[in-house]
């Protein structure tokens, strides 16, 4: 169980993992499932007997099945990717316990098999019970380990590299060269950052808290996102080969 605030890195670290383990050679390919439980159901996501006593399956239940059927060759990791309540989770115990054994409403058990395993993407265990915390091996990342800033610099390497754009089209003329080799030429995006949300005297998040009041709070790394989506949506039009270079 990968514990942490949204946008801390806990998909990456994730993803990473299974990528390089599926990487070494002789061993099984790895792959991740993903669900939300919180966006289904309890009958949704474990199955249910309808009104004429006949059962209808689960959402959850037929991915278990599935991934851990004897047919199936891959590492399997079944990941619920959302907040953790005692509605869906008090279910899985049986699962998480010695016995590996998914208990459904009509008496169906189905054990884990060697090649399966539960994980959960959480941002907190607010609402968790001991019994569950208990049966899980906890991981936190903390919000401060990466901070936002990485995600403007990889936002612009991968502009650089983007092999998906449109004929015609570059980003070339905002970022040349290799920014470990010939940072000048990167100059400007340094600067950007620095104004406008490490300056102390001029800490952009720091204005939109006081002035702007939030319906719903969002941490530092998804307003940066926003940003860079907003940033990108600007400036595509320069992207054209024609378009006049952009100017400090």
């Amino acid at each position: 169980m990968v514990v942490g605030a949204a946008g801390c890195g806990k998909t990456t670290i994730y993803n990473v993992l299974t990528k390089a383990l599926s990487n070494v050679e002789g061993e099984p390919q790895y792959e991740i499932t993903r669900l939300n439980p919180k966006a289904i159901t309890g009958r949704q996501m474990y199955g249910y007997m309808n009104n004429v006593g006949e059962w209808e399956e689960g959402i959850f239940s037929t991915i278990w099945k599935r991934k851990n059927a004897k047919s199936e060759k891959k590492f399997n990791w079944i990941q619920a990717d959302g907040p953790v309540d005692a509605i869906w989770i008090e279910n899985l115990n049986t699962v998480l316990d010695d016995n590996k054994i998914l208990t459904l409403a009509n008496a169906e058990r189905i054990p884990m098999s060697d090649l399966c395993k539960m994980t959960f993407e959480v941002e907190n265990l607010n609402n968790a019970s001991p019994a569950t915390v208990s049966r899980c091996g906890i991981i936190y990342v903390s919000a401060n380990e990466l901070s936002w800033e990485p995600l403007i610099y990889t936002w612009a390497l991968d502009k650089m590299k983007d092999k998906n754009i449109a004929a015609g089209q570059s980003w070339k003329f905002m970022f040349t060269g290799d920014p470990t080799k010939d940072p000048n030429n990167w100059n400007w995006l340094a600067k950007l950052v620095n104004k406008y949300f490490k300056n102390p005297k001029r800490d952009t998040f720091e204005w939109i808290a006081k002035s702007l009041q939030y319906k719903m709070g969002a941490p530092e790394v998804i307003r940066i996102t926003m940003l860079l989506n907003l940033l990108e949506a600007v400036v595509t039009p320069f992207t054209l080969n024609n378009a006049e270079p952009l100017k400090e």
